[in-house]
């Protein structure tokens, strides 16, 4: 690109490192990140209660730890959605 032209994305080209775009796309959606580690943190604490779950049967604990990751997911992203659609039609100043 030739310095006499304008960027059409300046702010895109200005974040060549990989941190400030994950950092960036984090503030634009902070509740990925939330939904993301809420998936890991049920996840582990499902391998941890895998060697304490009694009697119960492997294929039903899998299933329950799948249903609450997956709802803690989903809730988040919706969560999400909520947020960006408050921030975009609420919380800004109509024009």
């Amino acid at each position: 690109m030739s310095p006499s032209q304008e960027s059409v994305f300046p702010e895109y080209e200005t974040d060549t490192s990989q941190t400030s775009k994950l950092i960036r796309k984090f503030k634009e959606t902070p509740f990925v990140p939330i939904g993301m580690a809420g998936f890991a943190a049920l996840v582990g604490y499902g391998l941890y209660r895998l060697k304490h779950r009694g009697d119960m049967k492997m294929s039903l604990h899998l299933i329950h730890m799948r249903v609450a990751a997956q709802g803690f997911v989903v809730g988040a992203l919706t969560c999400g959605v909520l947020y960006s659609m408050f921030r975009d039609y609420v919380g800004k100043p109509k024009e």
